[in-house]
């Protein structure tokens, strides 16, 4: 089953006019900062949250459409949804959670059925007479997506499903999560703020900031032409836009770069930290774009530092603790800094 959605609606002064769709085995990541509307955009698909405006369709079915009067309530959508925290039952075993949704939507619940295949799927045969207590957090992850599948749902809708693990457990847990959304046949749909969450475990990608969708694509697409500031600064690249003509891009912040592109007119540039070079003399070789700059920031990133360079244009550096001390590089110092023209991507705007 497939999920189509044109949410509007309002938090407050806050507008969403958001469109998203999920097709069947498809899973799509709704990315964007804290506060953009992507979780209201989920309540909204889940019922949680009614709409001013759009539709709302689960395969071809309406399940919210203003315009006819048409609202189905959240229990009667088929749709599983697993939450941030997982809203574990503290009093209930493992086997009485997953069972809990099949309960409420008067299901058999005398037996497993359906659901015994993503009981086993999810490696959570052992488990099933322990509490919530008593169990992990990657486990209670697992608690929660066989909770939600239980109901055979036509549709599902993680929000921020891996925010509550620590770092160690999330890397393990998100291959797991991976490897069962590829097996989902239906549409499902992931919210996350985390770029690494939705690289790993979408097909597609939907940017959404301030409420308004701001770019859409398959995934490795948009890890490659970023189209927003945010984006750019969320991938760790550093994004120009301007007018190109025979290769030379006029940046609109100022400046010039000379890229491989036979592209002409407005154009957004995307350049990686780890293709800049620095040095404390100019340099001498193919690079077709050398300034002298000037730093502005060293921060440790990872096990690199990221240098910031005035412009214009701006750019920023990825180095090894080892340059940073061989070269001198702190705030202030001038340095000249090179990039070669294939290491610039460019897409029209």
């Amino acid at each position: 089953m497939s999920v189509t959605a044109r949410v509007v609606t309002h938090i407050g002064d806050f507008g969403i006019d958001a469109q998203i769709e999920a097709r069947p085995g498809e899973t799509v990541a709704l990315l964007g900062p804290n506060g953009a509307g992507k979780s209201t955009v989920l309540k909204a698909i889940a019922g949680l949250v009614p709409i001013e405006d759009g539709c709302i369709r689960i395969d071809s079915t309406p399940v919210d459409e203003p315009a006819s009067g048409t609202f189905i309530p959240p229990e009667h959508r088929r749709v599983g949804m697993v939450f941030q925290d997982y809203l574990l039952f503290p009093h209930m075993t493992v086997q009485q959670n997953i069972a809990f949704g099949r309960k409420s939507l008067k299901m058999p619940t005398n037996k497993f059925n359906d659901d015994d295949t993503w009981i086993h799927a999810l490696d959570l045969t052992d488990l099933l007479d322990r509490k919530p207590e008593q169990i992990s957090g990657g486990q209670a992850q697992r608690v929660a997506l066989a909770r939600a599948l239980a109901t055979n749902p036509r549709a599902l809708l993680l929000d921020e499903p891996l925010a509550a693990l620590d770092a160690a457990t999330k890397q393990s847990v998100r291959g797991e999560l991976r490897h069962f959304l590829q097996r989902f046949e239906h549409g499902s749909l992931l919210v996350t703020h985390d770029p690494l969450d939705a690289l790993v475990l979408a097909d597609r990608i939907v940017v959404l900031e301030d409420g308004r969708v701001t770019q859409v694509g398959p995934t490795a697409e948009v890890a490659s032409q970023p189209r927003t500031d945010y984006l750019a600064a969320l991938l760790g690249v550093t994004l120009h836009r301007g007018v190109a003509t025979d290769g030379v891009i006029t940046c609109e912040t100022g400046g010039t770069l000379i890229a491989s592109t036979s592209i002409t007119g407005d154009v957004i540039t995307v350049i990686r930290p780890q293709a800049i070079s620095l040095h404390t003399h100019k340099p001498e070789g193919s690079a077709r774009n050398v300034w002298r700059t000037t730093v502005t920031t060293v921060e440790a990133h990872h096990d690199q530092m990221r240098v910031t360079l005035t412009g214009p244009p701006q750019l920023t550096a990825a180095v090894t603790p080892a340059a940073v001390a061989e070269l001198g590089i702190a705030p202030g110092q001038q340095i000249w800094a090179s990039l070669k023209a294939t290491d610039i991507t460019v897409h029209p705007a």
